[in-house]
């Protein structure tokens, strides 16, 4: 059987280490970290993913900002909310909740957020210096995976990696972490031929396709570290990854679970990203520099 990948835990480490920082902020009598949430609509899964972000900040006692607009809002007044946000001093991080209404363009929307308050490493300045290796804030969910990957113990250089997906979001990006740390990485896809072959070389394999089931038990190297960034829920309403957990746990020598896996590991490190953009409006340390909880 697999060992566990407990994203909870793992988690709960990075946001402990969050709160003495902040704890540390408030003590010196500044103002702690803001992050400012906005949310458009009422998509029940939209409004679960801020409750939880929400949740986390207070728990690191950082400030929150929720700012909920209506489903048939304006594109122009949505831009003229982040407009505001991005004047104000009192804002560290800027997120805008996905996805968005049809009559809004998601581009013009994530363009609009000062690249200084991404802290969802969107904006195309911070995508731009992740591939160029300069100083940005880098996208949670890619963040979180390398995290997980290091919480195992494995080494991450020289490993064969296979990187299921190619979303900007998480499948692009987190094959651009992997290189950096000196894996042999390859991006396959819902269009690669004899997939299953091409994932058994993996010592490391990330599911981030977005269809239940897609990695089987006999589709994994024996040993090798699975991630699984997939969240479907299922007729009956369950949630599933896209790897099927029940055949792939015994062939896998480490596997996140889903949930509590790859999904607390966002939240966590949306917090660490704002905590950082907040740093770097009073001068301190760049993202990834902070040591004893910076996913490295």
């Amino acid at each position: 059987m697999s060992n566990i990948i407990d994203g909870k835990a793992v988690s709960l480490e990075i946001k402990e280490k969050l709160k003495e920082r902040i704890s540390a902020i408030r003590s010196e009598g500044r103002r702690v970290p803001c992050l400012a949430v906005i949310i458009v609509g009422d998509n029940p899964a939209s409004r679960s993913y801020v409750r939880g972000k929400i949740k986390a900040a207070e728990f690191t006692g950082m400030d929150s900002r929720l700012i909920e607009l209506p489903e048939d809002v304006s594109e122009r007044e949505l831009m003229d909310t982040i407009e505001a946000l991005n004047g104000d001093a009192g804002t560290d991080g800027i997120l805008v909740q996905l996805p968005l209404p049809r009559h809004i363009s998601e581009d013009r929307v994530l363009d609009a957020i000062s690249p200084a308050k991404d802290v969802d490493g969107f904006h195309p300045v911070n995508v731009a210096n992740l591939w160029l290796g300069r100083p940005c804030f880098i996208p949670c969910t890619p963040q979180g995976i390398i995290r997980l990957i290091e919480s195992t113990g494995e080494p991450i250089e020289g490993k064969r990696v296979v990187v299921v997906g190619r979303s900007n979001i998480v499948g692009k990006p987190v094959a651009k972490l992997l290189l950096d740390r000196n894996a042999t990485v390859t991006i396959a896809h819902s269009r690669t031929p004899d997939l299953a072959a091409v994932t058994r070389e993996a010592d490391i394999l990330v599911a981030a396709v977005g269809r239940a089931g897609t990695i089987t038990g006999d589709m994994i190297k024996p040993g090798a570290i699975v991630i699984d960034v997939g969240i479907n829920r299922t007729s009956d309403g369950h949630l599933t990854g896209d790897v099927d957990f029940a055949s792939a746990a015994g062939v896998a020598g480490w596997i996140t679970p889903v949930p509590g896996g790859v999904g607390p590991m966002t939240i966590a490190c949306l917090i660490y990203n704002t905590l950082h953009a907040f740093e770097e409006h009073y001068g301190a340390k760049r993202p990834g520099e902070f040591e004893g909880y910076a996913p490295q």
